[in-house]
């Protein structure tokens, strides 16, 4: 008996691999996710574990009324670690036309029926119907857009605990200006997703925002004066950076420092004549009260000391070397100016009778020496030019100038004599210079102001430098009318020579009551402001057009805090130096007097 068994057919040969075992390969490659994720993730109702770090999920709920911009600027600078996504979704405009109509129907009928119930009026629904109108408007104008707007904030952490802690202080932070914030509670997973550089809203929390509240959100609204060149001046305390700057890169190089007694006001101008000498420019102070003699000491600086008892001379009739540029009559002309408005402080009330007979007897002063329009001026040297007694002798041989020699004598023959009736003697080559007024008398503090500025004004004209020059105390100056406009007058054209006027007062009513103190401001591209009285935070505050913020600030601030203006930008500074520079520029007393004993 025989038995037959069917062969199974041979299986077919594919060149395609099978579906499966091809899906098995791919599986069994690893891609950039397998590398980069964690092991595990343990997710619990309020936040999520990822190895040994935890982290929870924050969002805004609710947002007041007005937004100041950068309100957020304290949570993006908070040195903490964290995820912060914005998720902002535009709203078609005809949409929201259309619900604003709704409310205003609403709102109005609500009004009126409370109207006709004889019920007193109900701002809230007044305000109400106002702001609705006015989005209105600015919605079909195209002034405004409208968004939904989700905030959300993850959180990390070495445990639980320290988690929470953050969460509860940037809560508390964010309540203080009327912005609510929720835990996203059983949804962790979801706020950490959202977080993540995925662009994934998968919290789906969101308010209704325009576009005026929504744009101070921005974060980064802190200015920044960080440059490749410059000195530095300070700490921005909005985001920790440098504050670093170059005056001389400016439309001018003019700097104004307002502040009152005790502020660091002082203290931050020598820390910007250190850091300057250091770039090489050229320093030249006006000192009424011996603060820089130190500094000046230390950097092998030139002190020269102004006082009717002292051996350096001024002579305000000398002429500066006159650069080629320059025409001398103008140059004469404008010295004859500056000594009438010298005269002016020197010797009170001046009619315009004695203004005549002061012009006609300066430029005879000159004369008697040859030193006219026609004459070659650029020859002259100081031994060469009259003094206060050749215009003394003049004038008590004209008519009707007896009045003013005997008022002028106690400045040529008087006990103030030994101060402007001299040849000059003092030299400016020297990288700095500080002229020290402290014992001067105080009746003649405002013309040896004057006296010298006037001869620091000829030294510049002669050569062009790249100089600072300080004028500490200014407003002392100020008060006179003449002085005033010779220092706006500085203000305005020390640029062409490449040099920066820096004004320092702590009297700012007194200066900026002057014609020419706001003019100096206006001129002056760099502006520091540092501790404020009360009686002076207004005159400030509407001069520079603070904020209620910044007056705050201005009013509450430490030593060495302040707001610094450089052109259309401007931070809040706290002035900083090493130890061994804050040994050199330090005018507290007290290290003052730990520094004599030492001395000693």
């Amino acid at each position: 008996m025989f038995s037959f068994t069917k062969k199974k057919p041979a299986p077919k040969l594919s060149n395609q691999p099978d579906k499966e075992t091809e899906k098995l390969y791919h599986e069994g490659l690893a891609s950039v996710i397998d590398l980069i994720a964690p092991a595990a993730i343990d997710v619990t109702a309020s936040h999520v574990r990822i190895g040994d770090t935890f982290a929870k999920t924050i969002f805004t709920t609710t947002y007041p009324k007005f937004l100041q911009s950068g309100w957020f600027s304290p949570i993006i600078n908070l040195d903490k670690p964290m995820d912060i996504a914005m998720f902002i979704h535009p709203i078609d405009t005809s949409v929201i036309m259309k619900s604003l109509r709704r409310s205003v129907t609403q709102v109005e009928s609500q009004i009126h029926l409370e109207q006709e119930a004889g019920k007193v009026r109900d701002p809230i629904l007044e305000s109400a119907l106002q702001n609705i109108e006015e989005l209105r408007d600015k919605l079909q104008q195209g002034t405004e857009r409208f968004f939904h707007f989700g905030l959300y904030m993850t959180l990390y952490g070495k445990s639980k605990e320290d988690i929470d802690k953050t969460a509860m202080f940037i809560e508390s932070l964010l309540e203080s200006r009327l912005v609510y914030v929720k835990e996203a509670i059983f949804r962790a997973e979801q706020g950490f997703c959202s977080t993540l550089p995925l662009a994934n809203d998968e919290l789906a929390v969101s308010n209704n925002l325009n576009s005026s509240p929504l744009a101070t959100t921005f974060p980064f609204v802190s200015s920044d004066l960080s440059s490749n060149s410059g000195i530095l001046y300070g700490i921005n305390l909005h985001n920790n950076s440098l504050v670093l700057f170059d005056r001389f890169q400016m439309e001018n190089a003019n700097m104004v420092i307002f502040a009152k007694s005790g502020a660091g006001k002082s203290y931050a101008v020598k820390l910007e004549i250190l850091h300057s000498l250091m770039m090489g420019t050229e320093v030249i102070v006006l000192d009424p009260e011996n603060e820089y003699q130190y500094l000046c000491e230390a950097v092998g600086g030139s002190f020269i000391n102004i006082s009717l008892n002292s051996d350096y001379h001024l002579n305000p009739f000398d002429l500066p070397n006159i650069p080629e540029d320059e025409d001398p009559r103008d140059v004469l002309r404008n010295n004859i100016a500056n000594l009438i408005g010298l005269l002016h402080i020197m010797l009170g009330n001046i009619t315009p009778e004695e203004d005549s007979i002061l012009d006609r007897a300066i430029t005879e002063t000159y004369e008697i020496k040859d030193i006219t329009p026609e004459s070659n001026l650029r020859a002259f040297t100081r031994e060469q030019f009259p003094t206060m007694s050749d215009l003394y002798n003049v004038l008590q041989s004209m008519e009707g100038a007896e009045d003013l020699a005997v008022r002028l004598e106690k400045y040529t023959t008087g006990i103030f004599s030994g101060f402007l009736n001299n040849l000059s003697n003092v030299n400016l080559s020297n990288h700095m210079v500080v002229f020290n007024l402290r014992d001067m008398q105080e009746e003649l503090r405002p013309i040896a102001m004057y006296v010298v500025l006037h001869f620091i004004w000829n030294e510049i004209r002669s050569r062009m430098k790249k100089r600072m020059i300080v004028v500490d105390e200014a407003w002392v100056m100020m008060q006179y009318e003449d002085a005033g406009s010779f220092m706006f007058g500085i203000a305005k054209r020390c640029r062409k020579y490449f040099a920066g006027l820096t004004t320092i007062t702590q009297d700012i009513g007194d200066f900026l009551a002057s014609k020419y103190g706001k003019p100096i401001v206006t001129n002056s591209s760099i502006q520091l402001l540092l501790k404020q009285s009360p009686a002076a935070i207004d005159t400030i505050g509407d001069t520079f057009f603070l904020t209620d913020q910044e007056r705050f600030m201005l009013l509450e601030a430490n030593v060495g805090e302040g707001i610094f203006f450089a052109g259309t930008k401007h931070v809040a500074i706290q002035v900083v130096a090493s130890r061994s520079e804050d040994q050199l520029v330090t005018s507290n007393p007290a290290q003052l007097l730990e520094r004599e004993e030492n001395k000693d």
